[in-house]
């Protein structure tokens, strides 16, 4: 078919680095993939057995546009329980098809054409795409290792126009493992209030939190009504094919991401909404369990790549880290595709997440040490023949 009869905006945007490599690791036989997002931990039983008792007794009608209450009310409790913060399910819920479908109706629900979006790089790759499919424009703010991979307010600064109109954030992040504490959100604050910024702040790792209690920025008050919150059920509790998402925001905001939902989704799968009430009721240990797995996991990458020589801060939360492989003298991509052909090793180059990702790798220790230590053995193997 003719290009003309596509979408110029979309012409524009590359294919998923990360679904790159993947690809690339599928093909080849004996591959030890470091690369996917994905915990390697089955969807809790309990939580499966609900999904099994849903179908048993027909629960497979559509639910209110907004989700099933129950499982509105479930997200509201949880975060007044997790993290101590307000939320009334009728008013400021919306349950999505993964946090992935939240992004892209937050943007469509609040962007104009030209509008920017402040996002901070290395980012997910999803969200430069997200706001440009909305017609915004994405300004990237590059975080530094030296700062532990932090938003310094200084930058923020430095970043906002008289057409900014979004801040987008995730802590902890996907792919460096940065967090921002209290104390550091609380130099950000100002800011926000002065130039009346929206923030969207993913949390879809905020239980894997390492040493610290998470802190979600919705929790100054001052700012709380600006923020809305992006999580999801695929990471703590390990359900990324449930495709399960919502949104916390303000009342208005969600009764116009609402008008966008019911015409181009209707409802998040009726199942999966039900596997997902059992998990935010009940899944609070499932959650720590999983996050001590991944704490013995990331310690154990950490000191391996530092042994070798590639040099890795302690990520303080999320599942990835993000050593520098400068001083291998190849490029990001040129590393990861070396790796992958010469050791079958299969993780992401560092600049699928942004240009000051150049000069990095992103391995995910979502899997099990077994696989951890097959992959550092054979990457030591190709560190040592350059």
């Amino acid at each position: 078919m003719s290009k003309k009869y596509l979408n110029k905006a979309i012409q524009t945007i590359p294919p998923s680095g990360i679904r790159k490599f993947f690809n690339l690791a599928s093909q080849i036989e004996g591959v030890v993939s470091l690369g996917v997002g994905e915990p390697d931990f089955e969807t809790p039983w309990h939580i499966r057995e609900a999904a099994i008792y849903a179908i048993e007794n027909g629960k497979t009608y559509y639910t209110n546009n907004l989700g099933l209450y129950e499982l509105r009310k479930g997200i509201c409790d949880y975060y007044k329980r997790r993290y101590d913060l307000n939320y009334n399910p009728n008013e400021n819920c919306i349950i999505t098809v993964g946090a992935s479908e939240g992004i892209d109706l937050v943007m469509r629900s609040i962007l104009d054409e030209g509008d920017e979006v402040i996002i901070l790089n290395p980012s997910y790759v999803a969200y430069d795409p997200c706001i440009r499919l909305a017609k915004g424009v994405p300004v990237p703010i590059d975080l530094k290792e030296e700062n532990r991979f932090k938003l310094l307010p200084e930058d923020l600064e430095a970043a906002i126009t008289d057409k900014t109109k979004m801040l987008f954030i995730n802590f902890p992040s996907n792919p460096t493992g940065g967090v921002m504490d209290k104390e550091d959100y609380e130099k950000l604050i100002p800011i926000i209030k002065k130039y009346d910024l929206v923030v969207l702040s993913d949390e879809i790792y905020a239980e894997l939190s390492y040493g610290k209690k998470f802190t979600s920025i919705a929790s100054f008050d001052e700012i709380k009504d600006q923020v809305i919150i992006l999580n999801g059920f695929s990471k703590a509790y390990s359900m990324t094919g449930w495709r399960l998402g919502y949104l916390l925001a303000h009342k208005d905001l969600v009764k116009e991401i609402n008008i966008i939902h019911q015409y181009g989704i209707m409802c998040a799968s009726t199942i999966s909404q039900y596997a997902g009430i059992e998990a935010i009721n009940n899944g609070d240990r499932d959650c720590e369990i999983h996050k001590e797995s991944f704490m013995q996991r990331r310690n154990f990458i950490v000191s391996g790549l530092n042994r070798m020589g590639l040099t890795c801060h302690l990520p303080e939360g999320a599942f990835y880290v993000f050593p520098s492989i400068k001083k291998a003298g190849l490029t990001s991509e040129e590393f990861c595709e070396r790796l992958l052909n010469e050791e079958k090793v299969a993780v992401v180059p560092g600049n699928a997440f942004g240009k000051c990702g150049e000069g990095y790798i992103r391995i995910s220790y979502a899997y099990s040490i077994e696989e951890i230590k097959e992959a550092l053995s054979r990457i030591e193997k190709f560190l040592n023949r350059l």
